[in-house]
């Protein structure tokens, strides 16, 4: 059964199959901020929200169970000879075979800064950040949205400062921004909410 075949597939999965789902999930050893050797460094960004604290509950208005726009976001500690910033968001606890990807998103300014609520994946082309492709296959922010009674899932917004500016020719997956990540990393940091479906 391919669980990824279309979008909210795991939120139409039954209360009783969710809960013996619960041991079935992806890895938190393989989030791209737990990759050393792609990254090479330790988290020393400070990534949050003022939306939701670290390891805290996400409004469900950040979730497919509310209006599902992007959490507002803000870092500091971004190194002054970063050139750009990735931005990547991943679920380690989904019953899939790795990390469902939530959003990405890329050469953001090489600063401390934010993002505003549903920026990415906007409607609003003047506040939307550029995304790539999430599990879906979708250049879209797809929200939080675990099965039914299959526990307390973690997301894992991920920034990393970068020396370089990334060139893709068409919105990248997960595997072409690590990639192109590949020995460029200068510091990351990380920001972890927590939702579940009982």
């Amino acid at each position: 059964m391919d669980l990824l075949a279309e979008p909210l597939m795991l939120e139409k999965l039954p209360k009783s199959l969710g809960r013996a789902l619960d041991g079935v999930r992806a890895d938190a050893g393989d989030l791209a901020v737990a990759h050393t050797e792609l990254t090479g460094t330790h988290a020393t960004i400070e990534l949050g929200s003022p939306a939701f604290s670290y390891n805290q509950m996400i409004p469900s208005k950040y979730t497919a169970d509310g209006a599902g726009v992007s959490p507002p976001l803000k870092w500091d500690g971004v190194p002054e000879e970063a050139v750009s910033l990735a931005l990547l968001v991943e679920d380690p606890d989904s019953p899939t075979p790795k990390p469902l990807v939530h959003a990405i998103a890329w050469n953001l300014p090489p600063q401390d800064g934010s993002i505003g609520e549903g920026a990415l994946g906007g409607e609003d082309h003047h506040t939307r950040v550029p995304t790539g492709k999430n599990s879906y296959f979708s250049d879209d922010y797809l929200p939080p949205d675990p099965p039914n009674g299959h526990g307390p899932h973690r997301y894992v917004f991920q920034i990393f400062a970068l020396d370089t500016r990334l060139h893709f020719e068409k919105p990248p997956g997960r595997s072409a921004l690590l990639d192109a990540m590949r020995g460029h990393v200068l510091a990351k940091g990380l920001h972890i909410g927590i939702y579940e479906r009982s």
